[in-house]
């Protein structure tokens, strides 16, 4: 049973409504945020209309401030923002959606302001922001308000979205702008950004400052005439933002290649995808696979299911990709997938990278041949890659002491030999491992005992004192 001096609903009820009073006003003295709270919480027993006067004064008043608001601060802010933000949206606009789409709008218009006076790193003001402008679209559909004046009201802050608080606006007012607002939206924009790229350059010789920032106004307008494009379902009014060598850029030819295929225009989305120059990868390069899965995808929608086979089996061998082998097993004749499963595992175990290698048989659930390949390419193992070979000898441990010490030693050499001894707290403990495995190993065939392991280590790094006082 709870105590009786417990803070809970039932415990406060106790105390009355008059003491109960009498300690919201003492805290609020003490307190503007708690103040604010319960002048909203009397004004919303009166009417929304009482409400929303006292957020218009609540915004009124952060518009005018100027002072610099630090880390410190910034959650309070925060706070103060999202209640208010809160309170258009349960107390007045659910009641009367035409005053609380006003509101929110009014609202919006602090980001830039706030922004501008606040230490925002962590992104707490910015994430208020951007769930009332997500706030707009379903207040809106509410409020019905003429499509052609909501589309005026967006053109306005449209290009004024410094800190991105307007991302989303398009795609979330679309279903209260409908064709028209949406039309006419594109036509202002259009408008614009005709009239920006027959703007002549104040030096044509040199790149300006104004040149960067006109450029850059452009893609901004481009960009949203995208979202306008999506939003309306036209398809080549989105290509029609992209330039031919636009178009050649992977990135972009994913993004108008997934378009034409949910279009049912399969034959000019590979057109599309193959049109784009891949740039060729370094073995150092981290694979992003969106080019190669549009494609396949293209290619199934296509009936062409031997290449986009071939494509997935070219991805899994890339880089080991996981996902790309199950999928290529996955569509492959009953008992045909058990002999390309095996051809694919005997061609990661002769895969350039071995440290790549063991992390796939690892995820893969093949721990006997990650076992043979540690102990078969022990001097191939590159110690450096730490995060992935301590999941490699963490899941080898318990049945294959000997191939987790060989692994561990890796991570152990590596750290000495180029002194980096800021491991050196993590290779010790790699060493005491491979001391209470040892135990556990009945031989250790060609490799090193732990003593003699141990032994070795002692005579070329024994004055690497910060790591044996690690282990010792």
């Amino acid at each position: 049973m709870a105590s009786k001096k417990t803070l809970n609903a039932k415990n406060l009820q106790a105390l009355g409504p008059r003491r109960l009073a009498e300690l919201l006003i003492e805290i609020g003295e003490g307190d503007p945020a708690v103040k604010r709270r319960l002048r909203l919480e009397l004004a919303g027993r009166e009417s929304p209309v009482a409400v929303a006067r006292e957020i218009r004064k609540r915004l009124a008043s952060l518009a005018r401030a100027r002072s610099f608001v630090d880390w410190r601060k910034i959650r309070s802010l925060a706070d103060d923002l999202q209640m208010h933000r809160q309170a258009i949206v349960d107390k007045v606009a659910k009641q009367d959606p035409s005053e609380g789409l006003d509101l929110m709008w009014h609202f919006m218009e602090l980001a830039n302001p706030t922004f501008e006076r606040c230490d925002d790193s962590n992104g707490v003001v910015s994430s208020v922001f951007h769930q009332a402008a997500g706030d707009l679209g379903p207040i809106a559909e509410a409020a019905s308000p003429n499509p052609q004046m909501l589309a005026g009201q967006a053109f306005d802050v449209l290009l004024d979205n410094g800190y991105g608080q307007y991302d989303s606006l398009i795609p979330t007012l679309a279903p209260s702008l409908g064709q028209e607002g949406l039309g006419h939206l594109k036509q202002s924009l259009t408008a614009l950004l005709n009239s920006t790229v027959t703007e002549p350059a104040e030096e044509e010789d040199s790149v300006t400052v104004a040149g960067v920032a006109q450029q850059a106004r452009i893609r901004t307008i481009r960009h949203l005439l995208t979202q306008i494009a999506d939003a309306q379902g036209d398809v080549d009014a989105f290509i029609a933002q992209y330039d031919e060598d636009m178009r050649k850029v992977p990135g972009f030819a994913v993004e108008i290649a997934r378009r034409l295929l949910a279009a049912d225009r399969a034959e000019e989305a590979l057109q599309a995808i193959d049109a784009a120059s891949r740039r060729r990868r370094s073995p150092w390069d981290w694979h992003d696979f969106v080019w190669e899965d549009a494609r396949v995808d293209v290619l199934d929608a296509l009936g062409r299911s031997a290449e986009a086979q071939a494509d997935r089996r070219s991805c899994f061998e890339q880089a080991l990709s996981i996902p790309h082998l199950r999928a290529y097993l996955k569509r492959l004749p009953d008992f045909d997938d058990i002999e390309a499963e095996e051809r694919a595992l005997d061609y990661v175990e002769s895969y350039t990278d071995p440290v790549a290698a063991l992390s796939f048989l690892v995820s893969w659930s093949d721990i006997d041949r990650a076992s043979a390949l540690a102990l078969r390419r022990k001097a191939d193992l590159n110690g450096d890659n730490y995060w992935k070979l301590n999941e490699v000898a963490d899941a080898l441990a318990g049945s294959y002491p000997l191939a987790a010490t060989i692994v561990l030693r890796s991570m152990i050499d590596f750290a000495l030999a180029n002194s980096q001894y800021k491991r050196y707290k993590y290779v010790a403990a790699n060493f005491l491992v491979c001391s209470s495995m040892a135990f556990a190993i009945d031989d250790f065939g060609t490799f090193e005992t732990h003593e003699a392991y141990a032994a070795r280590l002692r005579r070329e790094h024994g004055r690497k004192y910060s790591f044996w006082k690690q282990v010792s």
